[in-house]
């Protein structure tokens, strides 16, 4: 589906790159000093765009004592010694994770049961604390504390990553809209695409037809078999590792099909993820086999991920238990899933809907850039 956008003043005249002189040589490299002019231009034009749209920007902390649980992502921990920080005596992780062994202790009592107070105070004190993977969580904390729409643009980070379009520490736009839901949200996405990118629209596509349009099947209904055959056909031994889990065969063959399609010439949004996938997405009420969540993708890019938000403390307890059982079965160590945003969202989570986008990886489509490296201007190689 096409989606017109109207003449946005916000649209930055960018003058295009120059290579060579005054910073890094050599094909695909832009010149270092208007490789900072663009990060400026890019930076100012976000702040202008949420701002008149009555968004508050905030400044949510790089360093939590927890985080997230995501199966596949894994934080940078951080003592509380090395912060110089006191650390609780007799409450070694909250109770909860023993890190010199790695070894999980759940607390046995009911969550509904156990003394909680609301995100805005956890525990004294902590014996670990992360560097996060993303603002979420302390953001959706403010939410709970009864802050209007915000957005941020903050480092966050992650361990191990590390390539072309990865960096360790890399800077994410994040924001949520109070009240809002998947097609705000999506209209909030696509025009701010079509403005950095200066294109007259943007697209969605469902999931369900991205795959029906690019491989001829049903993402949902076909056999896990045929699934396997198809990813088989791209490394077998893959294949022999991923087994029958549908959604890990799904995710090789977004990747290596599909996500290459997208947005060839116009950033597209791809909606309605599998209720398997859904992540912190609530369910679609027309068909709860999806999920309200989207992804942005330009010239076969993802530079953005959201979701018409999940509210329900239970669901998310369900969910990081889940995750954590996957990280188990990968030999990965699993979290506490009793965080501070589960007690935030015990209090109550206004209905919201949130969306988090890359923008380095806006930066280089931007400017051409062949690495992320060449956009950030001390990369962890030489930071």
């Amino acid at each position: 589906m096409k989606n017109s956008v109207s003449n946005d003043p916000l649209r930055p005249q960018i003058d295009p790159p120059t290579s060579g002189s005054g910073g890094n040589s050599g094909e695909g490299f832009v010149d270092f000093i208007a490789q900072l002019g663009f990060r400026d231009r890019l930076l100012r034009l976000i702040r202008t765009y949420f701002h008149t749209r009555c968004f508050l920007e905030v400044q949510p902390p790089c360093l939590s004592r927890d985080c997230v649980i995501d199966a596949y992502l894994d934080p940078i921990a951080v003592s509380a010694s090395e912060l110089g920080l006191p650390e609780l005596a007799g409450h070694e992780d909250d109770g909860q994770w023993d890190p010199e062994n790695s070894r999980h202790t759940s607390d046995p009592t009911p969550a509904e049961d156990r003394p909680h107070s609301s995100g805005t105070s956890p525990a004294p004190s902590s014996s670990r604390y992360f560097l996060q993977t993303s603002a979420e969580s302390a953001m959706k904390r403010l939410l709970a504390r009864g802050a209007p729409s915000i957005f941020s643009i903050s480092p966050v980070f992650r361990r191990g990553e590390s390539g072309q379009r990865h960096n360790v520490e890399f800077t994410m736009l994040e924001w949520y809209e109070v009240d809002g839901d998947a097609e705000s949200a999506i209209a909030l996405l696509g025009d701010l695409a079509a403005s950095v990118f200066e294109t007259e629209s943007y697209e969605t596509i469902s999931y369900q037809d991205a795959f029906s349009d690019v491989l001829g099947l049903d993402p949902i209904e076909s056999p896990v078999r045929e699934l396997l055959r198809l990813v088989s056909g791209i490394d077998a031994s893959l294949a022999i590792s991923i087994g029958e889990d549908r959604d890990s065969l799904l995710d090789v063959l977004l990747s290596h099909y599909v996500e290459t399609q997208l947005g060839r010439s116009t950033p597209t949004i791809l909606t309605r993820y599998p209720i398997t996938q859904a992540a912190l997405a609530r369910p679609c009420e027309d068909d709860e086999r999806f999920a309200h969540r989207f992804e942005l993708f330009y010239h076969g890019v993802e530079l953005a991920n959201g979701y018409d938000e999940l509210r329900d403390w239970r669901e998310l307890v369900r969910r990081y238990e889940q995750n954590n059982e996957i990280r188990r079965r990968r030999g990965d160590r699993p979290y506490p899933v009793e965080t501070t945003l589960v007690a935030a969202m015990r209090d109550g989570l206004p209905r919201c809907s949130g969306v988090a986008v890359g923008v380095d990886r806006l930066l280089m489509l931007q400017t051409g850039a062949k690495s992320i490296d060449e956009v950030i201007p001390l990369p962890i190689t030489i930071a």
